[in-house]
């Protein structure tokens, strides 16, 4: 069962689109105040967010905020501003989509089994192949060429965050939290010990890393 959070602080929409979601099976909880959602978001780890911008103590937006450093969570914004700046503000941040009130509720399940939908689609593989290496995400284990590689749990972590976001620029922020817990933001020289010890394993010449790039002051990217 889909589970959802549901964060508004106006009653009558609360009630409304909780029946709406129940009705179609969906498992929901609801905040009113954005360091609820927060506190739950990390507790609960929900399958889909619905967010509105507007909340009694802190912003929507800074909810995102929060919940990007820690979390992938599908974020749905509901919200009554419909000025371009605004939703341009909540996708930037990382809101998946944006709902302007007032909407009718077929609209907002529609977008919800999208979310889903992508959600699902964008699951990290259960393998990623480099030449160099193969990662087997289900089994925890790192193989280059018939040989296994063995590496720490620090080195796991670092890897799994970085091989299921190809492409991506994962933060240095991020990659603490991920790793190390959400006490840490600001112990880079972690991340570059860890980094050249990975490297050394996996890149064919870890002076020169094809697989693991460094963005100098922001974080690192897996290219395959």
């Amino acid at each position: 069962m889909t589970r959802i959070l549901l964060v508004d602080d106006d009653p009558a929409i609360t009630r409304t689109v909780a029946i709406g979601l129940r009705a179609h099976g969906y498992h929901l909880r609801t905040a009113t105040d954005g360091r609820t959602a927060v506190d739950l978001g990390r507790t609960d780890q929900p399958d889909l967010l619905i967010l509105d911008l507007g909340l009694p103590d802190i912003s929507g937006v800074e909810v995102l905020r929060q919940l990007r450093t820690w979390s992938h969570v599908p974020v749905i914004v509901l919200s009554a501003r419909d000025g371009s700046d605004d939703k341009v503000e909540a996708l930037d941040v990382g809101a998946d989509d944006y709902v302007t009130k007032p909407f009718g509720m077929d609209e907002l399940l529609a977008r919800v089994r999208a979310a889903v939908r992508r959600s699902g689609a964008n699951q990290a593989p259960e393998t990623v192949e480099s030449p160099a290496f193969r990662v087997d995400l289900a089994a925890k284990q790192v193989w280059r060429d018939a040989d296994e590689v063995r590496l720490t749990p620090t080195e796991w972590g670092l890897l799994q965050a970085l091989v299921t976001r190809p492409g991506r620029l994962v933060s240095q922020r991020q990659l603490l939290h991920e790793v190390w817990g959400p006490a840490y933001n600001a112990e880079t020289n972690y991340l570059r010990v860890h980094m050249a010890n990975l490297r050394r394993k996996l890149e064919p010449d870890p002076s020169r890393p094809r697989y693991f790039i460094t963005e100098p002051g922001m974080g690192y990217r897996f290219v395959n």
